[in-house]
């Protein structure tokens, strides 16, 4: 799944990469770490000629419960195979599509009891696609409407097969060519498949700096020697 992502493009090369204004963003921070457990603000790509900011993790509009965090923990991500069967979806498959732009992601691989983070990311261009849904929900304790969003996932190709070796799943990330075609809503999102290996880098990164209380430096994506593999880089 796809818990840990970055974000580290400037709000003008997203602009130009998705052709949108981003006159509505504040200025940018770089994001090279952030945990989807955090709900952290992202810049998000919808149908509409401007880039939003969402949370991450996707509270749905019907949601009145006493625990919204809890309930936006556990819709990160959206498998891709049951978007269809759950109620947090479903109504947003047509209308509620969006793009969550990604410098690259974190994902554990798994050798014997000990887990390995790696840091995916893609060769050119110099951004992720990934393929998500969006929803708009009203916070009662601050009197405003939230928008929030979910991450789709996919079956793993390859090369995330063998780093996210236990539930072998990835984010749906879309060649930016199909962007549009997706955003649009005509075809099913079971329609369209992930890129190629050959298409994403990947190597392994610092555990310490992960599962410290300052994760998000640019430190956190530094390739270092796995001496458990053998090997400092995938693919």
């Amino acid at each position: 799944m796809c818990y840990s992502n970055s974000s580290t493009s400037s709000n003008e090369t997203l602009g130009k990469i998705y052709q949108r204004s981003v006159q509505l963003l504040p200025p940018e921070t770089p994001v090279f770490y952030a945990s989807g457990f955090s709900f952290p603000r992202w810049r998000i790509i919808t149908k509409s000629p401007t880039i939003h900011l969402m949370k991450w993790g996707l509270i749905p509009h019907w949601y009145h419960g006493n625990s919204p965090l809890d309930f936006a923990s556990k819709t990160l991500n959206a498998r891709v195979e049951t978007l269809h069967e759950k109620a947090s979806f479903k109504r947003l498959i047509a209308t509620h599509r969006c793009v969550v732009p990604s410098s690259g992601f974190f994902e554990f691989k798994h050798v014997n009891a000990i887990k390995i983070p790696y840091f995916i990311y893609p060769k050119n261009p110099s951004i992720f696609s990934m393929a998500g849904l969006y929803d708009e929900w009203f916070n009662p304790e601050t009197k405003e409407y939230q928008q929030c969003f979910t991450i789709i996932t996919a079956a793993a190709n390859p090369l995330m097969e063998e780093i996210h070796n236990s539930k072998k799943r990835m984010p749906l990330i879309l060649p930016n060519r199909q962007v549009e075609q997706y955003l649009n809503g005509s075809d099913e999102i079971q329609h369209f498949s992930s890129i190629p290996s050959e298409e994403m880098s990947a190597h392994p990164v610092n555990k310490g700096i992960i599962f410290s209380e300052h994760a998000n430096v640019p430190a956190v994506q530094h390739p270092i020697v796995n001496n458990i593999e053998g090997q400092t880089q995938l693919f």
